[in-house]
């Protein structure tokens, strides 16, 4: 019989944390991923300036990994989801006895990380999903992927993952696979049905002459899967033409589906359940991107908004 894995007493159990992740809590391969790279730098730190067994860490030494990645120029966001790595690793220690008590939990992050998402207006978004060219076969990709993007609020991934039995264009919803293979079916608008249609039917049959066999809807020039990588670089491209921020990314049309949605008068749960989201909490921030609007509105227009400003 093949030995139970025991971990070296300095080597802190990763290992068997993903695998806890992957085998019990049926998560992603896109968020084990995450995982183990947020995992790999809180070693090396580890390695370098916190050696010995982890129940010997204390929360003074552990806010030294804070200050590392706060100066390391990452994006705030992605400092937070460290720190909700190191947090979910430390819960699955104390579960499995190894300490006593979660000290990722006391790490709080500065204000500026809770910052509000980049958000288009409808004529910026207009202009970016028309940039690319209708004549062109990888310009109809373009424009379906973007309109997909648009239509639905989705990620990245489940946009790239979508394959033509996952869309029904007639009923206009598209089935999308998302963080923990969970599953949602979203609508898709008549502009999207109608680029995908034409993409679908004009030229995706012959983008796949080569590799008939590919799954997804969206694909290379090569006739390959299209990866998050690639429709990134859409979005960049496209956000260039339309003489956008290059701060704008595929999220960034999430974030404007969601907001968009809220400030035409849609339900808070209807949206949640759209995005996927798995708490409501994390919807709400889009409320507050509605009301920030609705100050720098009211600053703008309202004769007794501005600074000084005398009855009349």
């Amino acid at each position: 019989m093949k030995p139970a894995y025991r971990p070296a007493r300095n080597r802190d159990p990763v290992g068997p944390f993903l695998h806890y992740l992957m085998a019990e809590c049926g998560v992603s391969s896109h968020t084990l991923a995450a995982y183990r790279s947020d995992l790999m730098r809180f070693l090396g730190w580890r390695r370098d300036h916190a050696p010995g067994p982890i129940e010997s860490l204390d929360a003074a030494t552990l806010r030294g990994y804070v200050d590392l990645l706060a100066g390391s120029g990452l994006a705030p966001s992605s400092v937070a989801r460290h720190l909700a790595s190191l947090s979910t690793f430390f819960r699955y220690l104390v579960m499995e006895g190894k300490l006593t008590d979660n000290l990722a939990k006391l790490l709080t992050a500065p204000a500026l990380w809770d910052r509000l998402p980049v958000v288009l207006g409808p004529a910026a978004v207009e202009r970016m999903l028309t940039a690319p060219s209708a004549e062109t076969r990888l310009g109809r990709r373009d424009r379906a992927a973007l309109e997909t993007l648009y239509a639905t609020g989705c990620r990245a991934s489940e946009v790239v993952g979508l394959r033509p039995c996952d869309v029904d264009l007639e009923a206009g919803l598209a089935r999308c696979v998302g963080k923990g293979d969970k599953e949602r079916r979203v609508p898709l608008g008549s502009r999207a049905r109608e680029a995908l249609a034409i993409y679908m039917k004009r030229d995706r049959p012959e983008l796949i002459a080569r590799y008939p066999a590919t799954e997804t809807i969206f694909v290379t020039r090569a006739g390959k899967p299209l990866s998050r990588i690639g429709l990134w670089r859409i979005v960049k491209q496209a956000a260039a033409a339309a003489g956008l921020s290059p701060e704008v990314s595929p999220h960034t049309l999430r974030h404007s589906f969601a907001t968009h949605l809220l400030a035409g008068g849609a339900d808070l749960r209807v949206v949640q359940e759209m995005l996927g989201h798995a708490s409501i909490a994390t919807t709400q921030i889009y409320t507050r991107v509605e009301l920030s609007h609705l100050r720098r509105v009211h600053a703008q227009f309202h004769p007794r908004s501005a600074p000084g400003a005398e009855p009349g």
